[in-house]
């Protein structure tokens, strides 16, 4: 029988020229920056351990536990920031950091990036704990979509990332799909695939088309063109009928479509020259993921409806566990599937990355202590970084607002801190008008949690109790799917 996600106990790649990465990283003048925050020696002989990482918008994290949920091994790296150095030069010699941060986002060589640091990831990994790690799952950001050529098994084009638009595809979607669809808005996975189809020149035959996570987790037990249903939601997998719909396959482009599975399924041992490379175990097994979003839920441990959970990273994301599914591209709002309920809710452009670009961690902690958070800020801002935004309202034209600012920089962190505490409540209201079940509590995870005047702040707006996880990484979240994987394995051996 099948273990519950709620209720688990808790390219081809030459790795001869594994020094040729850190060379690459030295030239390009990146670091990858990472650190082991917990390492602990102390394993019982026999016991397992599970292994998951998380791919989050603006660096990566891994979470080793074991089968009781106790972390033993965990760190994170920044990605790399791979770009042409003619745009580098460019940009600082006209000192236009700005004109910079747009082109980075544009030029970014994402996909290198991402490869570069699950490697360096898994050789974070304490020596001593890796020959005791059963199984890995990874969890990716939602609609970051790679397309591949499964002949090469190299990139057809560059990545489309989680909050790109693709306008110019979605009056087509729209014309297939059902109103008020997941994939009809233009950030969807769908009309990124679409947006590349109509675009791309050459043959399409051979194309795959891979989310973010899928790709990662290829990379590690090399069958292509696996994917879980709840990164597969975006590019119209109905998880509630666990298949593609018909309107979706009749279409020309249905080839590059994967092979769906549940999150936390086994999909092969871990590829023979990344296991010798590492020194992990010949029978790690490689597990399905999810999108980031859906795996700080689940180390958050939320299991009853109305229990909510807020992602407060680089983006604002809300998870609330409904009976009842909920969907309308309208507002951004669409349900993934868990077990026999639903997480419904959407995801913001607002977030941390707008707290960043203003201030330092440190500014933001200092500053932070000064506010009063039982009282209202009169500001009314909609902190974006870029224009653009996805949930609660879609409108890819909508316009940053943070002005005006007032002198005390205390006073404009407390307005910018209380209108992402607005955008959040109306989120979660706007799930109850749709019909999913009232939030009752709101656990926070990410970055934003370590803000104790940000949790009363938003406790104050939203009306509700807010507390934070006891486990706040998505990564830790992942290790849970790792662990339900090799659970179902060892229950079907």
């Amino acid at each position: 029988m099948a273990n519950s996600i709620l209720s688990s106990t808790y390219s081809c790649v030459d790795f001869r020229s594994w020094r040729k990465l850190r060379s690459r990283m030295l030239e390009c003048g990146v670091s990858g920056k990472g650190r082991s925050a917990i390492f602990t020696n102390d394993i019982e002989i026999g016991k397992k351990l599970y292994l998951g990482m998380d791919f989050g918008t603006s660096g990566a994290r891994y979470s080793l536990i074991d089968g009781e949920g106790t972390i033993h091994a965990e760190g994170k790296r920044e990605y790399p920031l791979y770009m042409p150095i003619n745009l580098v030069k460019h940009a600082f010699k006209r000192d236009e950091i700005v004109l910079f941060t747009r082109k980075k986002e544009e030029k970014m060589d994402w996909i290198q990036s991402w490869k570069d640091t699950l490697f360096l990831l898994l050789d974070d990994v304490p020596i001593s704990l890796r020959e005791v790690v059963a199984s890995i799952a990874i969890d990716g950001t939602s609609a970051t979509t790679i397309i591949i050529d499964s002949r090469s098994e190299e990139p057809l084009s560059r990545a489309f990332l989680y909050n790109e638009s693709c306008p110019d595809a979605l009056p087509l979607v729209k014309s297939i799909a059902p109103a008020k669809h997941t994939v009809c808005s233009g950030s969807s996975t769908l009309c990124k695939l679409v947006s590349w189809w109509n675009s791309y020149p050459s043959s399409k035959e051979s194309a795959v088309l891979l989310h973010q996570a899928d790709w990662l987790l290829w990379l590690l037990h090399g069958k292509l063109g696996v994917s879980d249903y709840n990164n597969a939601l975006k590019v119209g997998y109905d998880p509630e009928m666990d298949s593609y719909p018909p309107w979706l396959l009749s279409q020309p482009y249905s080839h590059l479509l994967p092979s769906v599975q549940d999150p936390g399924t086994k999909i092969g041992c871990m590829k023979e020259d990344i296991r010798t490379q590492f020194g992990y175990p010949k029978d790690c097994l490689i597990c399905t993921g999810t999108t980031d979003s859906i795996a700080a839920f689940l180390a958050a441990r939320a299991t009853q409806p109305g229990k909510a959970v807020t992602s407060l990273g680089s983006t604002l994301a809300i998870k609330l566990l409904s009976s009842r599914r909920v969907e309308d591209a309208r507002f951004g709002v669409y349900s993934h599937r868990l077990d026999d309920k639903w997480l419904v809710g959407g995801a913001s452009n607002t977030g941390g990355a707008v707290l960043r670009h203003l201030f330092t961690d440190e500014q933001l902690e200092k500053l932070s202590e000064q506010i009063n958070p039982f009282e209202t800020s009169p500001l009314d801002y909609y902190p974006l970084q870029a224009v653009g935004e996805r949930f609660p309202v879609a409108d890819p034209k909508m316009e940053p607002r943070l002005h005006p600012r007032p002198e005390s920089d205390v006073e404009y962190l407390h307005g910018i801190l209380e209108s992402i505490a607005r955008i959040e409540a109306k989120g979660y209201k706007l799930l109850k008008d749709l019909g999913a079940t009232p939030v009752e509590e709101v656990i926070t995870s990410g970055g934003g949690s370590k803000n104790q005047k940000w949790i009363k702040i938003r406790e104050r707006v939203l009306g509700l109790p807010v507390c934070k996880a006891d486990q706040t990484e998505a990564a830790y979240g992942a290790a849970l799917l790792a662990m339900k994987g090799a659970c179902e394995n060892a229950t079907s051996d």
